[in-house]
């Protein structure tokens, strides 16, 4: 069967069963056995699975795996994982191990209950042997189940755990396309993925956050996340609970602006009643518009503004959401604490030019009442025109006539909060007069980024730099 051929579920649990290398167990939580169904709805199970089982009982459960603060979560997960592998090897290996590539895959999933109040969600992983008496590699993932009945979510969950097994088993070694072929026989409005991380032998040389950036760039996720350590993370775990501050911008590269603009921004955020007292989270987000800003995408350069950032100690979403009420109605579903959009001068006169709304029924009102429902606000980093010295800001900022009024009502009712606690030396950097002293080979560059940045563009000779 050529690798090349689109197979449907049917024929991939089919092409599963019928490969006698893969032997090993199956685990699941929440939702019914729904993965290993396929399996054995098929036939020949008896050459793939050496166990099925669920632990529905939070009391088994534990006394199988391990007590957990939560079932439907990452370590829930690991530690199933961790358990069915070392049976497997322990149990089998003297017996088949010359031949047979052992593997245990798990999930634990919360479906949709009877009232239709529960976040439906799962976890789900592979930990196998791509070869005989190969170490182990592992593929995690999480899934948002979109689908309003649980039956309709568990056939989902049933699809993509059959696709993450298929693409384990025989596309291991195209990482790219494994994440691609997660979502054969679904469609993006039944399930979402939001994290996959790659781990062990098999994917020594796989960078995590380029897999985060693909579930972004085909669809699978209208969001993905990474650390300053370039480990993916879940986001809604991220934000759970925390007041948050996003600032939007290229980071081509992280200047000493965009250092002082999320200085400022928390400096009034925490300041903030509704923030006093709790968790803050910064984070700086790349659009895929804004990557994608050349026509076509760039790995190395968008590797290289992960680094920078990485550098300077921030958290980063890369995200689908190039219109500001997206990104809001996101963050508000990620955390019911108070969100704060941080912005120049610049990005603030363009969401007031209408062109950008012609999708919307409702135009430019339509955008900005999803943007601001939520209490969300704005707060602004000034410009100063180099020529003149002139500074623009919140107060004396001007928008296209048709609009003054609805700027004076935001500006008057608290959506925008000006930073004047800015440090006046920085206003003169502009991002593009600092790639292009880089690209003529100008020291004076170094003065304009944090050190940690200089740093890492020499070392890597990033953005052209070239020493």
């Amino acid at each position: 069967m050529s690798d090349e051929e689109i197979l449907n579920t049917h024929q991939k649990a089919l092409r599963v069963n019928l490969d006698r290398r893969w032997y090993g167990s199956f685990a699941e939580i929440g939702a019914g056995q729904e993965v290993v169904r396929w399996f054995f709805r098929v036939g020949g199970a008896s050459g793939t699975v050496a166990k099925s089982m669920s632990a529905y009982d939070m009391a088994v459960s534990d006394a199988i795996y391990g007590t957990a603060e939560r079932y439907v979560s990452r370590p829930r997960l690991q530690a199933m994982l961790d358990h069915e592998y070392a049976l497997n090897i322990e149990r089998l290996s003297a017996m088949r191990g010359d031949t047979t590539s052992f593997f245990a895959f798990a999930d634990t999933v919360a479906t949709r209950n009877f009232q239709g109040t529960n976040e439906c969600h799962g976890w789900l992983g592979v930990k196998f042997q791509a070869q005989p008496h190969d170490k182990a590699s592992q593929v995690l993932v999480h899934i948002r189940l979109l689908d309003q009945d649980a039956a309709a979510q568990q056939e989902a969950l049933g699809i993509v755990g059959v696709n993450l097994c298929h693409g384990c088993f025989f596309t291991h070694h195209e990482p790219e396309k494994l994440v691609e072929c997660l979502l054969d026989g679904l469609t993006v409005g039944r399930i979402e993925i939001d994290l996959i991380e790659f781990n062990g032998i098999e994917f020594r040389n796989v960078d995590n956050r380029l897999m985060a950036l693909k579930l972004v760039q085909v669809g699978l996720s209208g969001a993905a996340m990474f650390g300053p350590d370039g480990a993916v993370l879940q986001p809604s775990e991220v934000f759970y609970k925390k007041a948050v501050l996003v600032e939007r911008g290229s980071f081509r590269p992280v200047t000493h602006v965009n250092v002082d603009m999320m200085r400022c921004a928390r400096e009034k955020f925490a300041a903030d009643p509704a923030v006093i007292g709790k968790d803050i989270l910064q984070v700086m987000e790349l659009t895929m518009s804004n990557l994608l800003a050349t026509g076509a995408m760039d790995r190395r350069d968008f590797l290289a503004r992960a680094d920078v950032l990485a550098s300077c100690g921030t958290t980063v979403i890369i995200t689908d959401f190039s219109e500001f009420h997206r990104l809001g109605a996101y963050l508000s579903r990620m955390t019911k604490e108070r969100i704060g959009l941080v912005l120049g001068v610049p990005t603030l006169t363009e969401i007031f030019q209408e062109k950008y709304y012609t999708s919307l029924p409702g135009g430019i009102l339509e955008s900005f009442g999803r943007l601001f429902k939520n209490a969300l606000r704005l707060y602004v980093y000034p410009l100063q025109d180099p020529v003149t010295g002139y500074l623009s800001t919140v107060e004396t900022l001007q928008v296209p006539a048709e609009v003054v009024n609805l700027y004076q009502y935001l500006r008057e009712r608290g959506s925008f909060v000006g930073l004047d606690n800015y440090r006046p030396e920085y206003l003169s950097i502009l991002s593009r007069e600092v790639m292009s002293l880089i690209a003529k080979g100008d020291p004076a560059w170094e003065s304009m980024v944090p050190d940690a940045v200089a740093v890492i563009v020499k070392a890597r000779r990033y953005f052209g730099y070239k020493g």
